[in-house]
């Protein structure tokens, strides 16, 4: 019977998943194994996938612990959700920042509140690997956790069990640009590569077309410009579409956060760059995510059997049916794309089967974005060493690195930065020496 272990099983994608593998047809039996330190959450997460299964009609079955060694055993699959101390921590590493000038839009990837996620988050995934390792080596880790490029460096580094980690940038970000274009989306073609929340389109067609002077002659329009401001006006300089929102890639880079009359120009609402909007939204998205399980369980939502875009059920079923599907996942570079780190984690095409993660090679990048995407690899290259060796120099060096901070700050004002988030983030880090 095949099993499946979500471990932060309280996040908001353990609905989506669910449905999504439950939808597989001919896959009518099996075990999900929940999760989650956090108990009330974990109940609900259980509630709700024990009244998805009843809809569906499968013969599926649920156990849930908040201690991950009494359920794993033995799991095909391992998807990995966890977010450590975010509520407690969110608020220190968006205010101490924007001290220093750095004004961070989402900060979980990259910059101070990326590094620090790094330091918080990656212990315990390291840990979760080695329960894994005991109980369950024969399995599968799909990591869906942020750092995505920062996970996935961590267990590749750590771990023989094979591991890709899952974003839904590229198929969101490819969803969007048909739109944009007005094309239907099954006949828009692309080639697509880089790193976790900055894959480049570098090539877009339609019929055989190039798609590129349409989408440049359309943001000449401001009303238009403004659906996707940094993204947009990164393609009139860099030549290629970015795979993650305005509000992510504009931490990405060192060009639109620096001063704040580029943010006045450049970033808008919400996702798409405004100051804060993680830190201030944050909890009361996780607050809303669980009302709304509450409102399903009680009847007063309905619960809707649609499948999303993620991709760890299509993974299954590749896998489990050896069946050839394609995905986008971040995997160890080794050549794949050939002037990125050979050691580095990249984001590429790969094909599903009956054998696993098989990535494709890509070839090379143009250079100069390859050298945006060599600048982050080297930031998360850095905080993922300094976990593993506990160093407190590694981490100060990678912030130093980081786009947006060595663009507003001094190598002196960087270290001030580093110390007080470090003691005020303390109790929730690994201690650095």
């Amino acid at each position: 019977m095949l099993k499946i272990s979500i471990i932060g099983a309280g996040s908001k994608f353990t609905q989506h998943i669910i449905t999504d593998i439950l939808s597989i047809s001919d896959l009518d039996e099996g075990l999900f194994a929940l999760v989650d330190i956090d108990s009330r959450r974990l109940e609900l997460a259980k509630k709700i996938t024990e009244k998805i299964i009843e809809l569906t009609g499968k013969n599926w079955s649920v156990t849930a612990s908040t201690e991950r060694k009494e359920v794993i055993a033995g799991s095909d699959f391992v998807i990995n959700q966890i977010e450590v101390a975010g509520l407690d921590t969110v608020k220190n590493e968006f205010e101490i920042p924007l001290k220093y000038g750095v004004k961070q839009c989402i900060g979980d990837t990259m910059g101070p509140g990326g590094l620090f996620k790094i330091l918080r988050t990656v212990p315990a995934w390291l840990e979760i690997i080695k329960d894994v390792e005991e109980l369950c080596p024969d399995t599968l880790l799909l990591n869906y956790a942020n750092p995505m490029s920062a996970m996935t460096l961590a267990a590749v580094r750590s771990t023989g069990i094979p591991v890709v980690g899952l974003c839904h940038s590229i198929q969101g970000t490819s969803h969007q640009l048909a739109d944009y274009l007005g094309v239907p989306y099954e006949e828009l073609k692309w080639k697509c590569a880089g790193i976790n929340h900055m894959s480049w389109f570098v090539e877009l067609t339609h019929k055989g077309k190039d798609m590129y002077p349409v989408l440049l002659e359309k943001i000449k329009d401001p009303e238009f410009l403004a659906k996707d401001p940094v993204r947009f006006d990164a393609l009139k300089y860099l030549g290629a579409f970015v795979s993650e929102s305005s509000g992510h890639f504009s931490e990405y880079v060192p060009y639109y956060r620096k001063r704040q009359d580029l943010i006045d120009k450049h970033c808008g609402k919400d996702y798409n760059g405004a100051t804060g909007f993680y830190a201030s939204s944050w909890p009361e998205r996780r607050r809303k995510n669980d009302e709304g399980i509450i409102n399903k369980l009680s009847g007063a939502e309905p619960i809707k059997l649609e499948t999303s875009n993620e991709y760890a059920a299509v993974i299954i079923e590749g896998v489990v049916k050896n069946i050839p599907k394609v995905i986008y996942g971040n995997v160890l570079n080794k050549g794949l794309i050939e002037n990125l780190p050979f050691e580095g984690v990249v984001e590429v095409a790969c094909m599903i089967n009956g054998n696993g993660i098989n990535p494709c090679h890509f070839g090379k990048l143009p250079e100069h974005l390859a050298a945006l995407n060599r600048s982050c690899m080297s930031f998360f290259d850095l905080a993922v060493t300094a976990v593993m060796e506990q160093s407190r120099e590694a981490a100060l060096h990678a912030l130093m690195l980081d786009p947006l901070t060595a663009a507003v700050c001094s190598p002196s004002e960087i270290s001030s930065m580093f110390d007080e988030l470090y003691e005020a983030d303390k109790e929730y880090i690994i201690e650095l020496k």
